[in-house]
């Protein structure tokens, strides 16, 4: 979220890919308010470029999600080259893209555990509980913070 918090997790092969694993992840998101269910469709979706695919907006446009995600220059100079048929450009808003270092930042608290940042752990299972157990930290740490 936009206070460097973890709302899902999914674990997959140190070599994979991140970006099929984005609709995924959108589906394991619950957040739950002061009242009422879970939310399960946020207001909007902020990603680099590499996420930046037809199935990613696909699916963020069918669930009313608004993307935050730039368009690649090869996709760009496709769908130009194609002309009225290529479609109309992608836009993003570049003021709620600015805050996608959240994420990042994100990733750097969770791997201040040196287990999580150089995955001593032999098991998926382990591994993914270290996350969690991270996670938790950080909310926790978040939510008894005091404002003064």
């Amino acid at each position: 979220d936009r206070k460097c918090r973890p709302l899902a997790f999914v674990l997959t092969a140190g070599q994979a890919a991140d970006s099929p694993q984005f609709i995924p992840v959108l589906t394991k998101l619950r957040v739950r308010g002061p009242v009422g269910r879970p939310r399960t469709r946020p207001d909007a979706v902020a990603g680099d470029k590499a996420y930046s695919s037809r199935g990613n907006r696909a699916h963020l446009r069918r669930r009313g999600i608004k993307a935050v995600i730039p368009e690649k220059k090869d996709q760009a100079s496709n769908r130009k080259k194609k002309g009225s048929r290529g479609g109309r450009p992608v836009s993003h808003d570049a003021a709620l893209y600015k805050e996608r270092n959240t994420v990042e930042r994100l990733i750097n608290k969770l791997k201040a555990w040196r287990g999580i940042a150089t995955r001593y752990d032999k098991t998926p299972d382990s591994y993914l509980a270290g996350l969690h157990l991270r996670a938790s930290m950080i909310w926790i740490k978040d939510l008894t913070r005091t404002t003064d």
